[in-house]
C-alpha cells in the first residue's frame, strides 16, 4: 500500500486541513503500515489497531505539543509516535537504541507523561491539569484509558479525586473490552449494560433540545428537565457511575467512526468541567488470521495483541539445547497443572496475564480454581491473602515488575500474617525488548528485605519443580519463586518432585582458588566460564544459589578459608541483591580475600533483545572470566 499521506507527516499541524475523507485514508495507511512493520520486527500490534482513528481524531482536534495527551498502557501509542515526527525511525521500534515500544518523556516531546503499566493516565492527567491551574498557563488535558486499564483500582481513585477537584479535563475510555485476555469484572458488565442503554443518550439529547426552544423561563425549565435527566440515568444506565463521581459522562460512540468523532471532540475539548467520553473500539481492527479447523478468516485480538518478529533470531542467551526445551513460564503452566491435579487445595491467581504467566491450559483445565482479578495486582496478593487463611493454597502469577506495585499488600497481608502464599514472578531480570517498565530488575532487593520471605530462583524447569512443591510444603509464610523470560535450559515433563531444604545450596562443580556463587539461570554461565578459566590453570567452584532468602550460611562459613577470590552473578540490581547480601555477611565473618559482584548496574537498562542487553551488563560467561582476569567491566564492583 502507498503512503500517500502518511509519508508526508513531520508533526500533528499536517493534518489540521485534513476533510474527514483525507482522514479516512490517513487511518488506512497507519494501519496498514503499522500491521506491516510490527509483524516484520515484532512488538505489540493488537493494541495500537484499534485506536488509530482516536489518534487521528485526537491529533486533528487539539493543538499538541502544548495541550497534553496522556495515554495508559503506552503499548497503545504506535500510531501516536507515526503521527508526532517518527515515522522515518518507527521500525526500529523496541530495538537496541532505537524507539521505545511505549510513551517516553525523553524520546518525544508530544509524549507528555511515560507510560509501561497500566491505569496510570487519569492520574496523571489530574495532576498536569492541577498544574495548568497553579502556573497560570492554558492548554487541555486528555487522558486516555482502556486496553484492560479501568479494571485497575488506581483508574479509580483517579476519577475520585479528578471529580472532586472539579478540573476541566477529558477521559476517554477507549473500551475494547480486552486487556490482553478478555476483561473479567463487574465493570466489564456494568459498561456493556451503558452500551446496550443508548435509549438514555437520545432522550436526553431530545430534552435539552426542548428546552433550547422555550421562550422564557429558560433557567427553570432547565433545571425541572435536569431533573428528569438525573431521573433517566437511574431508570435507564444502572448507576450512571462516572457522572456520580464528578465527570460529565457522553457515549458509548463509535471508536471507528471519524464523522463522529472529530465533531464530538469538537465540542467537547473546550467544556470547564471533567468530562468522560466512553468510545468502543475494536481491538486488533483490521488483523485477521486463518483458522486452522474450517479455513476462514477470524479477528484474533488475544494472537495480535504482541506479535513476535518474521525473522529468525540466531542468538540465544542459553546454549544448552534451547530449541528443544520451553520456556519458563510454559514450564510453569505445565507444572501448575500437575500439581492441581494432585493437590485439591490449590488455586492460582493472576492480574491479566493469563497468556504471559501460562496459565491458559490451566485456565481450561480449572476453571473453577482459576482467577483472573484484571489489572490489579494489590486486590489479587491481598485476595490470595483471604483465601490462604481458610487453608486454600494460592499460586500467585504476576509478573516481577508488576508485583511491584503490590509491595505494600505483600508486607501488610501476607508476611506479617505469616500467610503462606507462593508468589511465582515471571519476567525477573531482564525482560528484552519492552525495557525498564518491563524489566524484573528489583525483585531480589524488594523482597529480600521484606522479614520471613523466602526468596528463590531456579537455574532450570526440573529446578522450577522442586521449588514449586516445596513452597507449597512450607507453611509458615510467603515463598517467592523468580525466573526469567527465557528458556528453562532443562525440563523432564514427567520428572518427579524433591523437597529442597529450605536455604539449601548445590555445588555443581569443585575447586580451588575461585569461587562463584550464582542465582538461577545464571548458574550455566558459571560453569561456562569455569570451563574456560580451567585452561589458565585456574580452578572455579561453581554453586547453585537456589535460595536467594535465607542463604546456606552453613556453605559460607565453610569457604571462608578455602578461596582467593569470590564472584557473585545474579541478574538483579546490586544495591540490596544477592551479591551484596553475600558481601556483608562474608565481611562480617571474618573473609580478608576479594569479593566481586556481577549484577545489573544502577541505572535503568534501556530496551533490547534480552542477549543484548545481558552481554551490555556483562552478566554472562565472559563477565565472570573477565573479572578472573583482572580485566574491568561495566558493572563490576570489587570489595
Amino acid at each position: 500500500m502507498q503512503l500517500n499521506l502518511l509519508s508526508k507527516i513531520k508533526s500533528p499541524a499536517d493534518i489540521k486541513k485534513f476533510s474527514i475523507e483525507e482522514l479516512i485514508e490517513l487511518s488506512n495507511e497507519i494501519r496498514m503500515h503499522t500491521i506491516k512493520v510490527i509483524s516484520e520486527i515484532g512488538g505489540h500490534l493488537a493494541p495500537t489497531l484499534g485506536v488509530v482513528e482516536l489518534t487521528v481524531a485526537i491529533h486533528k482536534v487539539f493543538d499538541t505539543p502544548d495541550d497534553k495527551i496522556v495515554w495508559d498502557v503506552g503499548h497503545q501509542g504506535y500510531a501516536h509516535k507515526l503521527l508526532t515526527g517518527r515515522f522515518d525511525s518507527f521500525s526500529s521500534i523496541r530495538k537496541l537504541g532505537g524507539l521505545s515500544g511505549f510513551l517516553k518523556r525523553s524520546e518525544s516531546e508530544y509524549d507528555a507523561f511515560g507510560a509501561g503499566h497500566a491505569s496510570t493516565s487519569i492520574s496523571a492527567a489530574t495532576g498536569i491539569a492541577e498544574a495548568r491551574k497553579r502556573t497560570g498557563k492554558n492548554y487541555r488535558v486528555v487522558s486516555i484509558i482502556g486496553d484492560g486499564s479501568m479494571t485497575g483500582g488506581l483508574a479509580f481513585e483517579a476519577l475520585n479525586n479528578a471529580g472532586h477537584l472539579r478540573t476541566p479535563m477529558l477521559v476517554i475510555l477507549n473500551d475494547n473490552e480486552m486487556s490482553i485476555s478478555p476483561n473479567v469484572g463487574a465493570l466489564n458488565t456494568y459498561l456493556t449494560k451503558i452500551v446496550t442503554n443508548p435509549l438514555y443518550n437520545k432522550i436526553r439529547d431530545e430534552i435539552w433540545k426542548i428546552s433550547g426552544k422555550i421562550p422564557f423561563g429558560k433557567s427553570t425549565a432547565r433545571t425541572f428537565l435536569h431533573r428528569i435527566e438525573d431521573s433517566l440515568k437511574a431508570l435507564l444506565v444502572p448507576g450512571m457511575l462516572f457522572e456520580d463521581l464528578g465527570f460529565r459522562y457522553i457515549g458509548p460512540i463509535d471508536g471507528h467512526n471519524l464523522n463522529d468523532l472529530v465533531p464530538t471532540l469538537e465540542r467537547l475539548k473546550d467544556l470547564k468541567s471533567p468530562v468522560f467520553l466512553h468510545i468502543k473500539t475494536k481491538k486488533g481492527k483490521g488483523m485477521v488470521s486463518v483458522n486452522s479447523e474450517n479455513g476462514e478468516y477470524q479477528d484474533d485480538a488475544v494472537k495480535f495483541h504482541a506479535v513476535k518478529p518474521n525473522q529468525k533470531d540466531n542468538t540465544k542467551s542459553i546454549k544448552l539445547d534451547p530449541f528443544q526445551v520451553p520456556i519458563f513460564q510454559d514450564v510453569f503452566g505445565s507444572l501448575v497443572c500437575e500439581i492441581a491435579r494432585n493437590r485439591e487445595d490449590t488455586v492460582c491467581i493472576t492480574a491479566a496475564m493469563r497468556e504471559g504467566t501460562g496459565l491458559v491450559p490451566y485456565a481450561k483445565e480449572f476453571s473453577k480454581r482459576y482467577y483472573d482479578v484484571g489489572i490489579a495486582e494489590g486486590h489479587a496478593v491481598t485476595f490470595a491473602a483471604g483465601l490462604s487463611t481458610e487453608g486454600v493454597r494460592p499460586i500467585v502469577a504476576i509478573y516481577s515488575t508488576f508485583l511491584q506495585r503490590a509491595f505494600d499488600h505483600i508486607i501488610h497481608d501476607v508476611t506479617i500474617q505469616h500467610l503462606p502464599v507462593v508468589f511465582c514472578l515471571d519476567r525477573s531480570g531482564i525482560a528484552g525488548e519492552d525495557g525498564p517498565t518491563h524489566h524484573g530488575a528489583l525483585d531480589i532487593a524488594y523482597l529480600k528485605c521484606i522479614q520471613d520471605m523466602i526468596v528463590a530462583a531456579p537455574m532450570n524447569g526440573n529446578e522450577l519443580r522442586h521449588l514449586l512443591y516445596t513452597g507449597l510444603d512450607y507453611n509458615n509464610g510467603p515463598f517467592a519463586i523468580r525466573y526469567p523470560k527465557a528458556s528453562s535450559v532443562k525440563f523432564d515433563k514427567n520428572g518427579q518432585a524433591e523437597l529442597l531444604p529450605i536455604g539449601s545450596w548445590e555445588v555443581l562443580r569443585r575447586g580451588s582458588k575461585v569461587l562463584i556463587l550464582a542465582v538461577g539461570p545464571q548458574v550455566y554461565d558459571a560453569l561456562d566460564a569455569a570451563e574456560i578459566l580451567i585452561h589458565d590453570g585456574i580452578e572455579c567452584e561453581v554453586v547453585n544459589c537456589r535460595f536467594i532468602k535465607p542463604m546456606d550460611n552453613a556453605y559460607l562459613k565453610s569457604i571462608i578459608g578455602r578461596f582467593d577470590q569470590v564472584i557473585t552473578i545474579e541478574e538483579g540490581v546490586r544495591s540490596g541483591g544477592f551479591g551484596e547480601g553475600v558481601a556483608a555477611w562474608l565481611l562480617i565473618n571474618g573473609y580478608k580475600n576479594k569479593i566481586n559482584i556481577i549484577s545489573l548496574p544502577d541505572k535503568f537498562v534501556e530496551h533490547g533483545s534480552r542477549n543484548e542487553l545481558l552481554d551490555q551488563c556483562s552478566i554472562n560467561k565472559q563477565g565472570i572470566v573477565d573479572i578472573v582476569k583482572n580485566k574491568e567491566i561495566s558493572t563490576n564492583m570489587n570489595i
